[in-house]
Parts: structure tokens; sequence; C-alpha cells
């Protein structure tokens, strides 16, 4: 089948390498339009593109116009005309969407002759929305998944094809379930192409009753509110790992941020947010129990132990 790709995120890297090794024809990619990057604010390719630039997986802002092996589109909102007809052009029989960032209007809906697929990470109607492997992890769901689904004009609300659930273990953060629902990815599309191809695809409706939402996430949205539950924080901590961060403010010489990667629930009291210990160990009160910080990054530094960071500075307060 002739099949258009559309995605930005790393996520969607395996599932369109899988495509263009498969016995279907990958005949156009759209993604979105390259962003400034840094301090410097230099025009960085989205992964997909990257991706694509022949020979060079990692190729440099100056190196993303050349050596593309078929059509990629960078339309700044895809629901503009011109985007549409330039999809439109490409006469697919599926459109397959991963991690892309913007919703797909009725008119791009309506082009491919078969179908028009989105691979989801989570196991809808649960998580719904931007962010739903860091909700999983935070919510202390014990599996998630993959759902391939036929796109309406809803907010991930269309029909299931198929689901491929995997566990959420205990050591899982944000970054390593990413990395594991990526894998999963490519096989559960595969097996839908071919669903598809044999006319027996199921449309699966969601109970919207059991709909929950994952919205995108800022930056600000790591700030850590210590009045909640140890248990609940390290989770959270786990699933804003690596992006948003889970930080809080912290005083030594001046209040600064600092970034914490790892921690460990430990049955202390206190006041919420009050610093227990800060010798051999840095140990904050919660709303229930507490927690012993193992890896942080104050801003500014590199990401370093507990231990190391006690080493180099002191203190005074949270």
């Amino acid at each position: 089948m002739r099949i258009v790709f559309i995605g930005t995120g790393e996520i969607g890297l395996p599932t369109l390498q899988a495509l263009l090794k498969s016995e279907h024809e990958v005949v156009g990619v759209v993604t979105q339009p390259e962003k400034p990057v840094g301090r410097a604010q230099l025009l960085e390719p989205p992964p997909i593109k990257k991706a694509l630039v022949s020979g060079a997986p990692d190729a440099s802002p100056a190196r993303t116009g050349r050596a593309l092996p078929l059509p990629v589109l960078q339309p700044v909102r895809i629901k503009d005309r011109q985007a549409i007809e330039e999809i439109r052009a490409l006469k697919p029989d599926v459109i397959v969407v991963m991690a892309y960032g913007q919703i797909l209007p009725g008119d791009v809906l309506k082009i491919p002759r078969i179908a028009c697929l989105n691979l989801h990470a989570s196991l809808l109607p649960r998580w719904r929305g931007a962010a739903p492997i860091q909700a999983a992890i935070a919510a202390g769901d014990r599996e998630t998944g993959i759902t391939v689904m036929h796109i309406d004009e809803g907010l991930d609300t269309g029909d299931i094809l198929l689901q491929r659930t995997i566990d959420i273990v205990p050591a899982d953060t944000g970054g390593s379930l990413h990395g594991r629902l990526a894998k999963v990815a490519p096989e559960a599309l595969l097996e839908s192409l071919e669903l598809l191809a044999k006319g027996s695809a199921p449309r699966i409706p969601q109970d919207d009753a059991l709909a929950t939402y994952a919205s995108k996430l800022k930056r600000e949205d790591g700030r850590i509110d210590w009045t909640g539950p140890a248990d609940a924080i390290e989770r959270k901590i786990r699933a804003f790992d690596p992006w948003p961060g889970a930080f809080m403010t912290i005083s030594t010489n001046g209040a600064h941020n600092l970034k914490i990667f790892s921690a460990m629930v430990v049955g202390l009291r206190g006041t919420p947010g009050e610093i227990l210990k800060c010798e051999d160990e840095l140990v904050v009160a919660a709303g229930k129990d507490a927690l012993s910080l193992r890896e942080v990054q104050l801003e500014g530094k590199r990401r370093m132990s507990v231990s190391e960071f006690l080493r180099g500075h002191r203190v005074l307060s949270s």
C-alpha cells in the first residue's frame, strides 16, 4: 500500500524505519518545521527529518535540505489548503500518524483511500492527550501500551483497531517507557496494515465514560508540591525524567531550582517541604512520609549524586 507517514517525535522513528523496510511504499512524510534550539537558537530539524537524511542520522541543520530519499512536507499548519493539497497529491492508501503535534482536519482524514491511522502511546480510552507516558507512570498504572486507532476529528477518540500492552516496571522513567513503547509500535502498525489489506480490520468504539486525559506538559508542571504523599512525588520524579523534569526550590547561597532525577520513599515525618536531613543524605518531608533524594542537578550545574552535591553545597532550607 501507498503510505504517508505523519510524525515529529523520536518515538515514531522505529515505526517509520519499519515502514521503509516493509513491502509497503512510503510515498511521503509530513513533519513539523525546523525550530530554534538551545542558547544560540539555531534552527534544528525534527527527529523524523533528521533520520531521513541519507547517511547522516545526526545531520546538522545545514545538511537537512539535501539527500532526502522521499518527499518531506513541513507545513506550519497542516490544516492550510496548500498542505492539504500537497498531501492529496501523494495519493496515499493509508495515512499513518504518530506523535505529530497537530490535530488533523477533516479534509486530511478524507484523503487516504483506505484508512487514516494513529498510533497512541496509551491503552485508550485511558490517557487521551499529549502526555500519556508521563501520566501513566505518575498515576501508578501497572500497564500501558500502544493503541492503533482509526482517526476521527476528536482528541484521540477514534475507533480502536488493535492494542499492544506492556508492563510498567517500578524503575521506569518517562524516558525508559518512551523507548520501550517505541519498539512495540512497529509490529502493531504492520499487523494493522495487514488487517486493512485483508479487509478484516476491526473498529471497536471507545467507552467515553472510561476516558482520562493527559494534558500537554509545561516546564513549570515539574515543580514538586510537597504536601502530596511521598510515593506519588516519587512517581512524578520518574515520570517527568527527562521532560519536563521534576524540581524544587532550595536555599544554598541563595534560592535555586534543584532538579531531581531519582528518590526513595523513607518513613520519616515533618512539615511538607522541610529538610529533615542534609549531611550524609538529603531528605525532604512530604504530606505523608518523606523522600531521600538520590540524583540531582542544581541549575547551571551538571547532574550528580546527592552525596557529591552535599559535599559542595550547604543546604539551608527548601
